[in-house]
Parts: structure tokens; sequence; C-alpha cells
């Protein structure tokens, strides 16, 4: 995944407004204006929003006579959530390190509190 998709994917995640149309999305396809019934603006705002998703390859729209269905497209996700994959493994690597030296830790007071009531 080259760095512009996944900036691009990235822009297209941070607002809560189009957050909020993919998870509807990922119910299955619909059109525009159910997209918008939840939204308190007006549809050329979302209208703007499905075309930062569209562009960002997250959504797809299609034409079925006067019906314009959009979709959930999820390679972009997956393409993130191999990104973050490595990050995930640094990081629980981290955190399994520092739960083995927490348990040490206690242990160690647990002995030296048995000792001292000796």
């Amino acid at each position: 995944m080259s760095s512009d998709t996944l900036s691009l994917t990235f822009h297209a995640l941070a607002d809560p407004t189009r957050r909020a149309i993919l998870a509807r999305l990922s119910l299955g396809e619909t059109s525009v204006n159910e997209l918008a019934e939840p939204f308190d603006i007006s549809l050329p705002a979302v209208s703007k929003h499905l075309k930062v998703l569209e562009k960002a390859g997250l959504i797809s729209r299609g034409r079925e006579a006067q019906w314009r269905p959009c979709r959930l497209e999820t390679e972009p996700m997956q393409e993130v959530d191999m990104w973050l994959r490595d990050y995930r493994r640094i990081w629980e690597a981290r955190l399994d390190r520092l739960e083995a030296y927490v348990e040490r830790l206690q242990a160690r007071n647990k002995a030296e509190s048995e000792k001292d009531k000796l």
C-alpha cells in the first residue's frame, strides 16, 4: 500500500460523519438519501463526504436505473489493518515484557513481605 493511499484512507477516516457513513454501509448498500437521513447536514455536504470516501477507495457507487447505491469497499481497510499489524506486534511484545516485569516485582515484594514476617 503506498503512503499516498494510506494517507487518503486515514484522512477519510478522520471525520466522524464519514466513519458513521461507513458503519451504515457495513450493513449493506444503500442510497445517498438514506445515508443522509440521520445527519443534520445538507445533502450536498453528505455528497462531499461520499466523494472523500470514494477517492480513498472506501466506497463505490453504482447505477441501477434511477437508484445510485453506495457500497462499502473493504480493500483499503484491509490494507490499513496490514499496516497496523506490525505496530500491533511491537506493542503486544512490549506489553508482554511489561507484564513479565510486573510479575517479577510482585513476586519479589511478596517474598520480601513473607521474609519480614519471620
